[in-house]
């Protein structure tokens, strides 16, 4: 990233930290996204081993982990770039998981997991970065470990990377709907291969 991309990069993490400690995204626990949380749950439950290791980058204040209720994971490690959100986050307490404010460009996961969600995250990262970060978890994915990505709309700039992956074989890909016409997301479940 240049000097300007840097800038605005540091600038959108004031402006999450700033957003998550108003309630600006409170929202996420609506039941409007729910059905998009449910999705990424059921391609867990599908596709991923029994009692998962899972990593979501993009975990917000752990509204996956609130969704998964009964379902059962060894370990849970959620990643944010906001530090407010994963303040919120800790608090809630969750077993067997941990949340680290961390910014996905940079993060180096210091183990392999079943399961990596990019939470709405993907199109954040810097087009220059995406295949970085990319391969980097890919390198942390287990054989035969899942990665599940959620992006709202379209996610122009971002499924080609995943699609014409020769490490990637798509196992589903769907689009979450809402009653609002401009609200919804596509959803994808990919096998490390």
């Amino acid at each position: 990233m240049n000097i300007i991309d840097k800038f605005h990069h540091w600038r959108r993490k004031l402006r999450w930290n700033k957003q998550y400690k108003s309630g600006r995204w409170d929202s996420l626990q609506s039941e409007k996204e729910a059905f998009r949380y449910q999705q990424i749950v059921e391609y867990i439950r599908d596709f991923g081993p029994n009692n998962p290791s899972i990593l979501d980058i993009g975990c917000g204040d752990g509204v996956l982990n609130l969704r998964m209720e009964d379902m059962e994971y060894s370990y849970f490690l959620g990643l944010d770039f906001s530090k407010v959100s994963i303040e919120k986050a800790k608090a809630r307490n969750f077993p067997k998981a941990e949340f680290i404010a961390e910014d996905a460009i940079k993060y180096q996961p210091d183990r392999n997991f079943d399961v990596i969600v990019f939470n709405e995250a993907f199109y954040y990262i810097h087009d220059s970065e995406k295949q970085n970060v990319l391969d980097r978890m890919l390198d942390h994915l287990n054989h035969q470990g899942i990665m599940i990505i959620s992006i709202y709309r379209e996610g122009t700039g971002c499924w080609e990377y995943f699609k014409d992956n020769s490490r990637l074989k798509e196992l589903a890909f769907t689009k979450v709907t809402t009653d609002e016409e401009l609200r919804y997301w596509k959803i994808g479940a990919y096998k490390k291969v």
